[in-house]
This record gives structure tokens, C-alpha cells and sequence, in this order.
């Protein structure tokens, strides 16, 4: 290649196609994300059509894949290792596929999620009925019956609450852990979630999010802006896909 023999450009060439600044230009030169310039008699940067679809590539990139990743791409692509950059793509692939599979397993997880099973009848943490029970709620319950209706042990459950899945409050006079309508609510989705194969650090962000709506009718709303966002993002990936066949065929012809 010889950048010599194409029209030469100036920075701020570049950098007004795409509204940002010159000196924006020469780091993403220095970063490797534009191939390196040749510089003038008078020793200013002479960038040619090579660096404008370069860039072009590189901002078709972002929305994708951000910066980090967008980055390392062109990187790739620049130090002539193009198998690199194309497995850097398909990682991005497969974390998109990654995490249309997690919204997968929320929406089943909410869907088998049944309001009624939260009417249990309160008791103590023993079980033997010996202990008088505290003032509830009338959809509290505690942790042997809720172990029972969920099949688990009891040591599961505080494991949760450990790991801050599940948030029972203590009863102030019996000191026993009491499951409202929202720690049910916590316990069954983690439930449903790990039967699914996911790690407790994996849950704890979407019962995070749980929360935040406020429970789960809210949550609609939330999971269908999510949708919206993953296919935003396989939008963002083919767009830069095809910004990115552009420059390789530039480069190809150029070669």
C-alpha cells in the first residue's frame, strides 16, 4: 500500500464528516484504530481515503460492540491479523446470543412464577407448630415451609439471603426469619434461575432489576425494553459488520 498515491486529506477532513475533532483524529491514529499517516514536508499528518473508511468502520463499530472492543478490531485489522479481528466479532456474537438466552430463562422464570403459591400459612422456623407464631402478613411465611414448597433445604435459602437474593426480615421477637410477598417472590425466581444454570453472580443483577420495577407486572415494561435493546444491538453489530467488509475490501484492492 501506498497512502502516498491517494488523495491526501487533513484532519479536519475527517473529523467534520462525523462532527467530532481533529485532535480526536490523531488519537484514534495513535491507538491504532486508523492505519499510521505519512506526514508532509512541513510535517503534518496526510491522511487519504484509507483513514476515512477506516474511521467510517471504526464509529459503525461502537454501537456494537463499544469501545473497547471496537477498538481492538481495527487494531486487528491494521496489523494485517484479520482472523483476530473476526474472532473478536464472533465474541461479541456470542455474548449477544448469551444474553438473549438469559432474558429467555427470566421471562420463563416469571411465567412460572404463581402468585397464589405465596399463601402459605405462617409458622415457625421449626416446623412443629409448639412455637407461637409472630404477627405476619397474611402472604408471610417462613423458612421451612417455603424450603418444602420449593424443595429445597432450608441452608439453600440462607445461602440466598447470604449471597442478598432473598431479603427476609427477622421477626423482632422470636428472631425468626419472616418471607413477605417480595422475598417469595426473590426465593421462587432464583429458584426457577438456578434450575435454569445460572450462577448466583448471574442472578443477582435481574433480581436487582425485579426491585427496581417494583415487582413483576412493572417489570413488563423493562423486559421489553431489553428486548428492544438486544435487537438494537444485533441492529449495531450488522451495521458495523458491513462498515467493517467495506474497509477490508478497500484494503484488499488497495493490496
Amino acid at each position: 500500500m501506498n497512502p502516498q498515491t491517494d488523495t491526501q486529506l487533513r484532519p479536519i477532513d475527517l473529523a467534520r464528516e462525523h462532527g467530532l475533532s481533529t485532535q480526536a483524529i490523531r488519537n484514534y491514529e495513535d491507538a491504532g484504530i486508523l492505519p499510521a499517516t505519512v506526514r508532509t514536508p512541513t510535517g503534518y499528518r496526510a491522511y487519504t481515503p484509507l483513514h476515512a473508511r477506516a474511521l467510517r468502520a471504526f464509529l459503525a463499530l461502537l454501537p456494537g460492540h463499544g469501545h473497547r472492543t471496537a477498538s481492538a478490531i481495527m487494531r486487528a485489522v491494521n496489523d494485517g491479523d484479520v482472523a483476530g479481528a473476526l474472532r473478536l466479532i464472533d465474541e461479541s456474537h456470542v455474548q449477544l446470543l448469551d444474553d438473549r438466552r438469559t432474558l429467555q430463562a427470566v421471562e420463563g422464570a416469571l411465567r412460572d412464577l404463581d402468585p397464589a403459591g405465596t399463601k402459605t400459612r405462617p409458622e415457625a422456623d421449626t416446623g412443629t407448630g409448639t412455637t407461637p407464631a409472630p404477627r405476619t402478613g397474611p402472604r408471610d411465611t417462613f423458612i421451612g415451609p417455603l424450603a418444602a414448597q420449593l424443595r429445597l433445604r432450608p441452608a439453600t435459602l440462607r445461602t440466598w439471603e447470604r449471597a442478598g437474593l432473598v431479603r427476609p426480615r427477622r421477626d423482632p421477637q422470636t428472631g425468626y426469619r419472616v418471607y413477605d410477598e417480595a422475598a417469595v417472590r426473590d426465593a421462587r425466581l432464583t429458584h426457577q434461575l438456578r434450575r435454569g444454570g445460572y450462577l448466583l453472580e448471574q442472578i443477582a443483577p435481574l433480581i436487582a432489576q425485579v426491585r427496581s420495577a417494583g415487582g413483576l407486572e412493572p417489570l413488563e415494561a423493562a423486559l421489553e425494553d431489553w428486548h428492544g435493546r438486544l435487537s438494537d444491538r444485533g441492529r449495531a453489530l450488522l451495521a458495523g459488520a458491513a462498515a467493517l467488509d467495506a474497509y477490508l475490501d478497500h484494503l484488499d484492492r488497495r493490496r
